[in-house]
């Protein structure tokens, strides 16, 4: 192929067993109306397509006229960046979901893959075909092509592009979503192909994830690493400005969106950092639609007659991860299931969490494909703890910081209660915790850069798959991981994994995690993954938590909200009734 029309992979990317490369922390993906076909060969090659549906792709929304208005939406933290490729972050993704499109992306309230920019798609085997959506302006005014994709793989994943913003600038999720593609082809401006270097199960879920919108190319060329204060997307909301003193982001509807137009004016993003605060700033009238919702917050928002809980089950995991490479104690199985047994979980989601939580026994929640009906949560028992210090030589306990983020998040709403709980639960055994309270953005530095002992994290769901668990939480991602050893050292490999927090690398479970990305076949793939949770239970790189409800609050004045699984918020849906 002519060189301006192919991106071939170079030797920057890497292939773990033969599948993607690096990894993610937390996030969510934006939405449609559109439907989605799949027709599975028998030979274990998918051939998916999308077709655009009647519904919301015209360019106009059902009410023309619109309510109008500005809607606010008050959440816990801030965003550190407004270009989805620069961060991990969900916080960043609710802001860029409203001003970028993917190609694919999840239908309002469900795991279902729509059409976005690509009207069609086909999986078969080792290709990914897309028929790209004509007509789609950017907010700048450029128009849509193939161009503006291949652009913003190459910003991504080239460390050759002209206009790479360099590896400190760049999050992992290029790597682990695309790490599996040989090269993008476009043929013409309305159609591209990705060759994969093997089946890759995931492939059409991760397009559809936050990190995977789509940049001008024009916007690439103009603005380079200052993307993150300029995005320019073709999505509902265009960018107005960004208040970083009052941690306030403003953005106006763009009436000329292909999909469902705005009927509000404006989205004002504020944060309010404590939970109870933000339920009162809501019933108050401050804001209109909040999260990070913790069990008393909840109940203010319940027993209110302004406003409404919405609510669903979520598909997160919520856990502490002992940091293997640093704090030598935790690399003995027997010192990990100690603490496990430990730690009452089922009292910090029961006691701390008030029911909006369910205990975990693995990373996946119930009705993810793989999830294993045979494994329970490790019971609260101090003595059986006791015994196996013990036995790995630390009956007189020892002491470790742990680290935990300060502001709610979904999968862990009162993230310092739980941390007094563990001090307290692992004081009962002998061994001292000292908690080291950080704001989100620092934190995620502190825990990408393997500063801690110990860590509470979490996951919200990028694509819903179970290969966005088990691949981007707990495998090292890296070439040659030791084979005297179930931990690795991240100085000594480029590009690790970070969002393993633990350096977790078990060979037997890297093999079944790696053999499931490459069969499309989900009576092949669940195996592998119950059989990934029985080593993850028995090893114990975790604690492994809770998984949380979604929740929300919602102003009696606003209508369309819909709470998501995935992706979102949906807030073009949005109408603000006087």
């Amino acid at each position: 192929m002519p060189g301006d029309d192919s991106f071939e992979r170079r030797s920057f990317l890497q292939a773990a067993g033969g599948a993607a490369a690096a990894v993610t922390l937390a996030g969510c993906a934006g939405g449609g109306q559109d439907e989605a076909t799949t027709e599975t060969t028998s030979g274990g090659e998918a051939t998916t397509e999308t077709t655009a549906g009647s519904e919301g792709t015209s360019g106009e929304s059902d009410d023309e006229s619109g309510s109008g208005g500005t809607l606010t939406y008050a959440r816990g933290s801030s965003s550190g960046s407004l270009d989805f490729q620069a961060t991990t972050s969900g916080e960043v993704a609710k802001v860029t979901n409203q001003i970028y499109d993917g190609l694919v992306r999840f239908e309002p309230g469900t795991t279902s893959i729509v059409a976005g920019l690509a009207t069609e798609y086909e999986v078969d085997g080792d290709t990914v075909t897309m028929t790209l959506r004509e007509g789609v302006q950017f907010h700048d005014g450029e128009e849509f092509t193939a161009d503006d994709f291949v652009a913003t793989y190459r910003r991504f994943l080239d460390s050759e592009y002209e206009y790479y913003p360099g590896d400190d600038y760049l999050s992992v999720y290029g790597s682990y979503s695309l790490g599996v593609v040989d090269e993008v082809v476009k043929n013409g401006d309305y159609e591209l192909e990705l060759q994969l270097a093997s089946p890759y199960a995931p492939i059409v879920p991760n397009l559809a994830m936050f990190a995977m919108r789509v940049h001008s190319e024009a916007a690439i060329e103009e603005y380079g690493a200052d993307l993150n204060e300029n995005p320019v997307g073709t999505g509902p909301f265009q960018f107005e400005n960004w208040d970083q003193g009052n941690q306030r982001v403003r953005l106006s509807a763009n009436d000329d969106y292909w999909g469902q137009t705005p009927t509000v004016d404006e989205v004002v993003f504020t944060v309010v950092g404590e939970n109870t605060s933000r339920a009162q700033t809501l019933l108050s009238g401050g804001a209109d639609v909040i999260d990070g919702l913790g069990a008393q917050s909840s109940q203010l928002v319940e027993n209110s007659d302004s406003a409404e809980l919405v609510s669903m089950p979520g598909i997160n995991v919520g856990y502490m991860a002992f940091n293997m490479a640093r704090f030598e104690p935790f690399r003995e199985k027997a010192v990990r299931q100690a603490v496990n047994y430990a730690i009452d979980t089922e009292a910090i989601v029961d006691s701390i969490f008030q029911g909006i939580a369910s205990q975990a026994s693995q990373p996946i929640p119930e009705g993810v494909m793989g999830y294993n009906d045979d494994l329970d949560p490790y019971p609260h028992d101090p003595e059986q703890a006791q015994s196996l210090l013990e036995e790995a030589g630390y009956g007189d306990g020892f002491e470790f910081e742990l680290a935990t983020f300060q502001n709610p998040r979904t999968y862990n709403p009162s993230p310092v209660q739980a941390a007094q709980t563990v001090k307290s639960n692992l004081n009962e055994v002998g061994i001292t915790v000292t908690i080291d309270q950080q704001t989100f953005d620092p934190f995620l530095e502190y825990t990408n850069t393997y500063k801690h002992d110990a860590c509470f994290l979490g996951w919200m769901t990028d694509n819903a798959d179970p290969d966005n668990f088990y691949y981007a939480l707990l495998h090292p991602q890296v070439e040659n991981p030791p084979e005297d050893r179930d931990w690795i050292n991240p100085d000594d490999h480029d590009n690790p994994n970070t969002s393993n927090a633990a350096a977790w690398a078990n060979s037997e479970f890297m093999q079944l995690v790696e053999e499931a990305q490459t069969t499309y076949e989900e009576s092949e793939r669940a195996p592998s993954y119950e059989q990934a949770a029985e080593i993850f239970h028995e090893e114990a790189p975790w604690v492994a938590m809770d998984h949380a409800m979604e929740l929300r609050g919602v102003a009696g004045h606003v209508e369309g909200f819909e709470i998501a699984p995935i992706a979102g918020p949906f807030l073009n849906l949005v109408e603000l009734r006087n």
